[in-house]
């Protein structure tokens, strides 16, 4: 003699085995969402055209600045902006440094 399942158990499996397939779907839609939205690229954010191929290149904001004369024992500052306009990432392996070149 065998005995039948109770009326509970065969509810809980057919339960998950109706809905397994659904969320299959939904989870998938939902990844589909995600790769749309990461491959759509943010309002104002322009294209980056590198202008030096090959790997990383800086460029200063200015070539040059006159700070006219300076008295002895006065102090005077600058300052640039330097922006990575190569291909590649930069990373300094050494601190910066910063040469004057003339009129010093």
């Amino acid at each position: 003699m065998s005995k039948k399942p109770s009326r509970s158990k065969v509810r809980k499996r057919g339960g998950v085995a109706r809905w397994w397939p659904l969320a299959v779907v939904a989870a998938g839609l939902v990844l589909v969402g995600a790769a749309i939205r990461a491959s759509i690229r943010p309002p104002g954010v322009p294209d980056f055209t590198p202008e030096y191929t090959g790997g990383p290149q800086l460029k200063p904001d200015r070539e040059n600045v006159n700070l006219g004369d300076v008295r002895l024992g006065e102090t005077v500052s600058v300052s640039f902006q330097l922006s990575n306009v190569g291909d590649r990432p930069l990373r300094f392996t050494q601190p910066p440094f910063i040469e004057v070149a003339a009129g010093c």
